[in-house]
């Protein structure tokens, strides 16, 4: 079975939907009777995937819209080489394209839209004119649809997909990016010395809520005066607000910006950190929060993360999506160093015994094949 994954960008600072495909995609080649194509966007100058016989990469005419060139010989080859095509992701132009095709080829398309579906966030407008031109009928028409998080079915039911062709399939975790366990390497490079920190690990941007977890710090800095907060994640707009609300309040020596943040040195700032903050204001399902867990670090996250059952076994606490909120779940749990070594335990112990990428990948693969089955009777 020749399976193509369509996403808008290979660029690793774009988080969750690019380590999605990226993990997917590994653990498919090793499938026997799979061959598994990833079709996206040179958007970045650090791709998850670099071009290869099994990874095409369009070039871009605009980053903003995620506006490939058009290459549509190259994008219908892929399209006809599939059996069946998983699209990621929902407002690009790139996946209304490889829409069209599917529809004109009669070929099944799967679509996950990574919690993608309520218009949050800017350009509402273009997203409003996208769903009434093509949005609303590319998620419709799909033969199938994965939910990476179990709440997602219900924005899927207001596209006018029906619930038994719909699948959760949550993400996963890859222990081997994780087993470096030294600590010490990420608190060198920021200069924390031995320091107490709080994490946060994601784009700088709203819909991730880092301004949020500063005002929350800000709250409760003072019961905490040598605890540290570090953002490690690239700017996504709110990056110089931030800089000047920690001058402003007072604690812009506790108050550090790591930038982006992977491999070794990420694995580091997990292992290191006393908690991991998740204050997302809507989110699929967190991989950072299954990150933590696999490292053994207490989660805080937000009932906004798509994540319920990491507080459900005891690994993580959940809190609205507030300041307030968040930093009296942030006093109660630092408080409590056995709550928190706890709470690490069986996090990792979760992420260990349900939560890998081959898993996830074995799942998607048996419903494509069910999809393939039904489009061939």
């Amino acid at each position: 079975m020749n399976i193509l994954h369509v996403n808008m960008s290979l660029d690793s600072v774009n988080g969750g939907t690019v380590e999605r495909i990226r993990q997917l995609h590994i653990s498919m080649q090793q499938l026997g009777g799979v061959s598994s194509h990833v079709l996206s966007i040179a958007t970045g100058e650090s791709p998850a995937l670099s071009p290869s016989d099994d990874v095409t990469l369009l070039p871009c005419w605009n980053r903003r819209w995620y506006l490939p060139a058009p290459k549509f010989f190259t994008m219908y080859r892929w399209v006809c080489w599939a059996d069946v095509i998983h699209i990621m992701n929902h407002w690009t132009i790139f996946n209304a394209i490889i829409y069209w095709m599917a529809r004109m080829m009669g070929k099944p398309y799967v679509i996950c839209p990574a919690g993608a579906l309520p218009l949050f966030g800017r350009s509402t407008g273009f997203k409003r004119w996208y769903n009434r031109l093509v949005g609303k009928a590319l998620v419709k028409n799909s033969a199938a649809a994965i939910t990476i998080a179990a709440d997602e079915i219900k924005e899927l039911n207001k596209y006018g997909v029906p619930e038994e062709r719909i699948q959760h399939i949550p993400n996963g975790v890859r222990f081997d990016d994780f087993s470096c366990s030294d600590g010490q390497a990420f608190r060198d490079v920021i200069g924390l010395g031995s320091a107490d920190f709080l994490l946060f690990v994601g784009r700088l941007n709203a819909i991730k809520g880092p301004d949020i977890l500063l005002d929350a710090f800000v709250e409760m800095s003072s019961r905490f005066p040598l605890l540290h907060l570090v953002f490690a994640g690239p700017d996504g707009g709110l990056l110089e607000d931030m800089k000047s609300k920690a001058v402003k309040e007072g604690v812009a020596d506790r108050v550090h910006f790591a930038g982006f943040v992977a491999g070794h040195l990420k694995a580091s700032a997990y292992h290191g950190a006393s908690l991991l903050v998740v204050p997302s204001r809507q989110e699929a399902m967190s991989i950072v929060a299954l990150e933590g867990a696999v490292c053994g670090i207490p989660v805080l996250l937000t009932d906004q993360c798509g994540f319920d059952a990491l507080a459900q076994h005891g690994a993580a606490r959940l809190t609205q999506a507030n300041p307030s909120s968040i930093a009296e779940a942030i006093i109660e749990l630092m408080a409590d160093s056995e709550l928190r070594k706890e709470m690490g335990r069986r996090g990792r112990c979760l992420a260990i015994e349900c939560y890998t990428w081959d898993i996830a990948a074995r799942r998607c693969v048996d419903m494509f094949e069910s999809v393939l089955g039904a489009t061939r009777r």
